[in-house]
């Protein structure tokens, strides 16, 4: 009877297994976009002269490899006459290394593609700095994970809006976190980092940034999306999120991306 039962669990695992199919699901693709990363940032005490602008191209859904964009024309163009250069270097980053950043300016982005004009324009956001970092042994959701936050001055009677990155390089993460001083107007305040991976000896690269309202509400909105519903490979589709670049000549073709000014403030913390 034990040899039976042994006998009928084998050949039901090995039913089970030659059932098994590996379906293709048959997506709907469309024509390939441009992808402008042009994020102008101006670090404090710096004289913010080198520059990059990256492009590619949307991909499939099964593609793995990012496809760069080589043979476009790129340049910013300053209201004071200004203009600025940007030459391909390697997979479809541009640079410069002449750029003169100020403030009280207008930059005007223009990128030439396939015979399309691409445009936006912006002006350099400050940021007051980062004064300090703390860090706390409670924190996160559980109160069991390390906790680092860097604190800042919020300037008095400004709208301001931040947008704030930690990269811990010993477990290879990103967070990206953004905060406006609606209910902070004037006083020193703190963002948070926190993760469970997190442990004493990490390197943790802190990068404050100033940003426009604008640009807020596109990262608020891409970050909604993104999501704490999980969501599938079933899930109805967002919304397309479009930022601030338009394409002059064929609207409908828009790109994704953004183009921006920011002044920075960065700093390396080592967990304790």
């Amino acid at each position: 009877m034990k040899k039976s039962t042994y006998l009928f669990i084998f050949f039901l695992a090995i039913s089970l297994i030659s059932c098994e199919e590996v379906i293709d699901l048959d997506l709907e693709e469309s024509e390939p976009r441009l992808v402008i990363d042009a994020s102008i940032i101006w670090y404090l005490n710096t004289e913010g002269n080198e520059q990059r602008i990256t492009l590619s191209k949307t991909t499939g859904f099964y593609e793995d490899e990012i496809e760069p964009v080589i043979d476009a024309q790129i340049s910013i163009e300053v209201d004071n006459g200004e203009e600025f250069i940007f030459e391909h270097q390697e997979q479809g980053v541009y640079t410069n290394n002449n750029f003169n950043p100020r403030f009280e300016e207008n930059y005007s982005l223009e990128i030439n593609y396939q015979e399309e004009i691409y445009t936006a324009s912006s002006s350099f956001v400050s940021v007051p700095g980062i004064d300090f970092i703390e860090q706390n042994d409670e924190g996160g959701f559980t109160r069991e994970d390390l906790e680092i936050e860097p604190f800042f001055t919020d300037p008095v009677g400004e709208e301001n809006f931040y947008l704030f990155t930690f990269r811990d390089f010993s477990i290879s993460k990103f967070s990206l976190e953004i905060y406006e001083d609606e209910f902070t107007d004037g006083n020193q305040v703190s963002a948070t980092y926190s993760d469970e991976d997190l442990a004493a000896g990490d390197e943790v690269f802190v990068t404050m940034e100033g940003i426009s309202e604008a640009f807020y509400n596109y990262l608020f909105i891409l970050r909604s999306q993104g999501g704490d519903n999980g969501g599938g490979p079933f899930q109805s589709q967002p919304a397309t999120v479009k930022g601030n670049i338009i394409n002059e000549t064929n609207p409908e073709n828009y790109p994704f991306g953004y183009f921006r000014l920011s002044e920075a403030d960065s700093t390396t913390y080592i967990v304790q």
